[in-house]
């Protein structure tokens, strides 16, 4: 194809820069309609549950039951985890009208992370005014820029620090396309977690079908399952549960070396899994987390030491062990990369 340097280079920017605004309009309305959507479930939410003990008597158990019937009929984005979401949106907005346009739900959910209702506010008006993504928020409020601002004696040197982080920040298209939020508003299928590596995503395909083969009491439950807080979620990598152990297996899978933080984040998700998901006749979840190598002092000073539910020190009669798991990892990388390197030899790149 000819290069567009001709005549019609300014037709074809023309067009990219309709096409693109008329994108990003699409999406401001989809966010528009999906925010006042939420707000009002969260909103009849609340007056259902002030309205007297008889339905008071629901309890805990309305969410769920409301999650599971909704997520039936509209998909997974009005399960119970997105509706305690919906609930907490209100109870912080509770005017409507003072809702922000510009803002998508992925920011309203990252302000509900924020406990100063002034601060929420502030950060509202900052995001609507300077045009905030939702990463240039999420960096601003873990940097406690609201707070460092009240406090300084020079806040023109703490905004200039914090333009700077957001400078650093990768500019794309808004983070809209990749937000699973929206997706799952609109009912699109497989929308869990979209921005997994290859690599990772080929190793774990090896994995589940190795545990599946193995046998054993293996059934599978889910690929990136998503628990989550009051205002995070999380992705679990492969979760299964074993019929001989009565238990639930979640997997976590690292291509990396092991960090602290990997330890601390699997030992949370069989925590939460147990408080979330467990059943009365089942025992205690079991946690593996996969890496690609191990520090031995990591191990040894945290909770992975001694651990009857993390690494699956407890049930080696049923469970493959670590070092077969990780073998199987590796043997499955190299494969996989083997491939990658023989069709990289097979395309002459100076081939037409």
């Amino acid at each position: 194809m000819a290069s567009p340097s001709g005549g019609f280079a300014p037709l074809l920017d023309s067009l990219r820069q309709l096409i693109a605004n008329s994108r990003q309009q699409v999406l401001r309305a989809v966010d528009a309609v999906q925010v006042q959507t939420y707000w009002h479930i969260g909103q009849h939410i609340v007056e259902f549950e002030q309205g007297g003990a008889q339905r008071a008597a629901y309890g805990q158990r309305l969410l769920p039951q409301l999650g599971q019937v909704l997520a039936a009929e509209f998909g997974r984005g009005f399960d119970a985890s997105n509706l305690r979401y919906m609930r907490l949106f209100y109870q912080a907005f509770p005017k409507r009208d003072a809702l922000r346009h510009e803002l998508s739900w992925t920011h309203y959910r990252l302000l509900l992370r924020v406990d100063s209702a002034e601060a929420r506010q502030w950060y509202m008006q900052e995001v609507a005014t300077h045009n905030w993504s939702t990463r240039a928020l999420e960096r601003q409020i873990g940097s406690l820029y609201y707070e460092r601002l009240l406090l300084s004696q020079d806040k023109a040197a703490v905004t200039a620090e914090a333009q700077a982080n957001m400078a650093a920040l990768e500019q794309s298209p808004r983070a809209f396309v990749r937000d699973p939020v929206m997706l799952e508003f609109l009912g699109l299928p497989d929308t869990g977690r979209l921005l997994e590596a290859t690599l990772e995503t080929a190793l774990m395909d090896k994995l589940q079908q190795f545990l599946m083969e193995l046998g054993k009491g293996f059934a599978f439950v889910a690929r990136q399952q998503r628990i989550s807080t009051e205002t995070q979620d999380f992705y679990i990598d492969l979760v299964f549960y074993n019929y001989l152990l009565k238990c639930f297996v979640l997997i976590d899978l690292k291509t990396g070396p092991l960090t602290h933080q990997d330890v601390g984040q699997i030992d949370m998700y069989v925590r939460m899994y147990d408080d979330l998901r467990r059943g009365e006749g089942d025992n205690p979840t079991v946690g593996i987390l996969l890496c690609g190598s191990k520090d031995k002092s990591v191990v040894r000073y945290s909770v992975l030491n001694g651990s009857e539910q993390l690494f699956a020190s407890k049930y080696r009669l049923v469970l493959p062990s670590e070092e077969v798991l990780r073998l199987e990892l590796q043997r499955d990388r190299e494969e996989i990369e083997a491939r990658q390197d023989a069709r990289g030899e097979d395309h002459n790149p100076n081939e037409p």
